[in-house]
């Protein structure tokens, strides 16, 4: 337990090091969530973190899993805009797990237009987001585990791109009172992001009063960069009844970032017969003007052979005015 603390506060302390102003990072697309499971528990799962998502919400919870995964999810957005995200983990016994992940944002096609044809160029363009993670996960002792990603982060519009890194950064403890979870982690702790590509390029003409002189130089504009969406979140979850054939979990998430005030998730999972599980939560509770809420979920487990099982998820978030968003997941365990 005292080891927990140490790591915690040194986690604590990096976050709040790392904090800048409201609203000015680069990337969103990081804090969107991963698996349909974790999303209609509304998206408190750092505490639980059981599955092959655990790469996404804290990767200490990887080592905990004593089984390969791989899972696909999709997640239908706003404005025709989807997200996939693969990502599979290897356990190498007492040498720990690791795991390889990737997230993509596809915008799909937008049509370029100017200020001669502000109707459309008949050319299109299709502006991308993407993240690749390298994970590694390992159990300190039988209730301490720890874990670590390594990401490369890339967002594209048009000819022009911006490019980072990051570490995550994630700790879970196991105690022995009825199930008690606690869980901690530090994401998108990295480098600024820059734009920079040949759209940047313009024609200026660097002293207007002067007649005659070359109006045609060929000049660069000079982006800002911004920090990566930095998330300090510490959870808790307990397992209330855990009976044969019946399971309830509850769990609840504290999130501090930097680019919003803070907020609490809560959920819950009731698991009939280790095959059917039904799920729901309320995201951003005291976060103000957040159109995020209600999340509902179900799940479908089901085992080929005692090495081999199927995973079926799916969450529905109600977004108040911009409507609701799906996410669907299929995932394997061997």
């Amino acid at each position: 337990m005292k080891k927990f603390i140490l790591i915690f506060s040194f986690i604590f302390a990096i976050s709040l090091a790392g904090q800048t102003k409201v609203g000015s990072t680069a990337a969103p697309f990081l804090n969107i969530g991963i698996g349909p499971r974790a999303a209609a528990m509304g998206g408190a799962f750092v505490a639980t973190a059981n599955d092959v998502t655990s790469l996404y919400w804290n990767p200490a919870g990887a080592s905990r899993l004593g089984t390969n995964e791989a899972m696909f999810t999709h997640l239908s957005w706003f404005a025709d805009i989807n997200y996939n995200w693969a990502g599979s983990m290897l356990s190498l016994g007492d040498m720990g797990v690791v795991g390889l992940s990737i997230g993509y944002l596809d915008y799909g096609s937008l049509e370029v237009t100017t200020l001669a044809e502000p109707d459309g160029t008949g050319e299109f363009f299709t502006p991308s987001d993407m993240v690749f993670s390298l994970t590694y996960a390992y159990n300190l002792t039988d209730r301490f585990s720890i874990g670590a990603n390594v990401k490369y982060v890339n967002q594209k519009i048009w000819n022009t791109s911006a490019n980072g890194l990051a570490i995550d950064l994630g700790v879970l403890f196991l105690s022995d009172i009825y199930g008690l979870r606690i869980g901690a982690a530090i994401t998108n702790f990295g480098s600024d992001m820059q734009l920079d590509g040949k759209d940047l390029f313009v024609q200026y003409d660097i002293n207007g009063q002067i007649y005659g002189n070359n109006d045609q130089i060929l000049a660069k504009l000079n982006t800002d960069s911004y920090p990566l969406p930095l998330t300090f979140k510490v959870g808790v979850a307990m397992d209330i009844i855990d009976i044969e054939n019946h399971k309830l979990t509850l769990a609840a998430d504290a999130y501090h970032p930097n680019d919003n005030s803070e907020s609490l998730n809560v959920g819950m999972e009731y698991t009939i017969f280790d095959i059917v599980s039904l799920r729901g939560g309320y995201k951003s509770l005291y976060l103000d003007n957040s159109e995020e809420g209600l999340t509902l979920g179900v799940g479908f487990k089901y085992d080929l052979t005692p090495t081999l099982g199927l995973v079926f998820d799916y969450a529905y978030q109600d977004f108040g005015i911009l409507d609701y968003t799906q996410q669907f997941a299929f995932g394997i365990k061997f």
